[in-house]
């Protein structure tokens, strides 16, 4: 049975870029970029190539700097060799008539000073997140961070600048701020991981700046209907953040000030856990942030075929993002179209190397002939 009338299905345009559906491919981790130049290489061509029938590719977050590493074999967008091996990608992603955007990333201090030649992490505040991370070494406990200075500050501003130029330059349809899940952005919007009393701490707006001084250098670079954003409002005992009370007022203040920039789409997403019993959260975030944010709104988060179509034929969200989904069957919107089944990804693959778990997931007609 073809069901081409689901609501998931259907084109959307943001900007001047044509999507053919909206089942959007999410950014995910994936640790295959297992070189000395953490740079893509042929196999992220194949995965990301298999899944060019996503209305929009969003990669893998990508740091911006060495500053912004936290993972291992986790790929950048700053170097010429990281730009060639994007290349690749975006051009096997475009001559199958997908569209493509880079995720730019930047973990603060989910980190590791063994990332960092021994120097500590980056972070607004010198507040440790008490939380283990992945080492080439194995996991870790983190460190104290250090307080990044007003200069460390600029100069973070200009790396996202530089690695939003080196993006274009790579053959990305547009980028995507990761200002999500308790990495940086996220540690300068609350309150708990920002002790500052300058013009970056305190206040709402003060710890909402230094994202929109990245924005605006970023838009001296692209279009604004180039440029995105991701957000998590209700994370909750997460990547090191404990929600406080002005965790929902912080990204109100964010996603209405939004609305004076003509973006590509503001990208959000619900709950990770259940927040049912913290006052002062958001257990529906397409619903609550709907109203409020008036440009493209794509959501994030556990949403199946079903309540994908849902949440946009209510109106409370324009694109739907998947990531699991994407990650074990790369044909998913044929998936969709045509009701087949789905198969299940192996969660002991997910940041290993090599192929397995990673482009060895068939597409559904491939499997039935083989």
């Amino acid at each position: 049975m073809i069901d081409n009338e689901q609501p998931v299905l259907q084109a959307y345009k943001i900007g001047d870029i044509s999507l053919k559906n909206r089942v959007i491919m999410a950014p995910m981790t994936r640790s295959r970029a297992d070189n000395k130049d953490h740079a893509p290489t042929e196999m992220h061509v194949k995965y990301y190539t298999q899944r060019a029938g996503a209305g929009l590719i969003i990669t893998e977050g990508s740091q911006v700097s060495e500053r912004g590493v936290g993972y291992i074999n986790t790929p950048g967008i700053y170097t010429d060799a990281q730009v060639q091996g994007w290349k690749k990608v975006t051009a096997a992603v475009h001559e199958k008539e997908g569209k493509i955007v880079i995720q730019l990333w930047h973990v603060g201090r989910v980190s590791h000073p063994k990332f960092h030649n021994g120097e500590k992490p980056l972070a607004p505040s010198a507040v440790n997140p008490n939380m283990k991370v992945y080492t080439p070494e194995g996991f870790e406990q983190t460190t104290d961070p250090k307080e990044m200075t007003i200069q460390e500050i600029q100069e973070m501003v200009q790396e996202f600048r530089n690695a939003a130029s080196q993006a274009k330059v790579a053959g990305f349809d547009g980028v995507e701020i990761h200002s999500s899940n308790g990495y940086l952005f996220h540690q300068f919007f609350n309150k708990n991981s920002n002790l500052r009393t300058d013009d970056y701490g305190g206040s709402i707006p003060n710890r909402a700046r230094f994202f929109f001084e990245v924005l605006d250098a970023i838009l001296e670079v692209w279009p604004e209907n180039r440029v995105s954003c991701r957000f998590n409002p209700s994370l909750n005992g997460i990547f090191g953040i404990t929600a406080t009370d002005e965790s929902i007022a912080t990204f109100d203040y964010i996603i209405d000030k939004l609305n004076a920039y003509n973006l590509a789409y503001v990208h959000l997403s619900e709950p990770f856990n259940d927040v049912s019993d913290i006052p002062f959260l958001e257990t529906n975030i397409a619903k609550h942030y709907r109203p409020i944010y008036k440009g493209t709104l794509m959501i994030n988060a556990d949403f199946d075929q079903e309540s994908a179509n849902k949440v946009i034929e209510e109106g409370n969200a324009d694109l739907v993002s998947f990531a699991k989904l994407f990650i074990s069957n790369p044909d998913l919107p044929e998936r969709f179209r045509h009701h087949w089944p789905l198969a299940d990804w192996d969660n002991d693959t997910f940041y290993t190397a090599g192929s397995k778990g990673y482009t060895d997931y068939p597409a559904y007609e491939e499997k039935e002939v083989s």
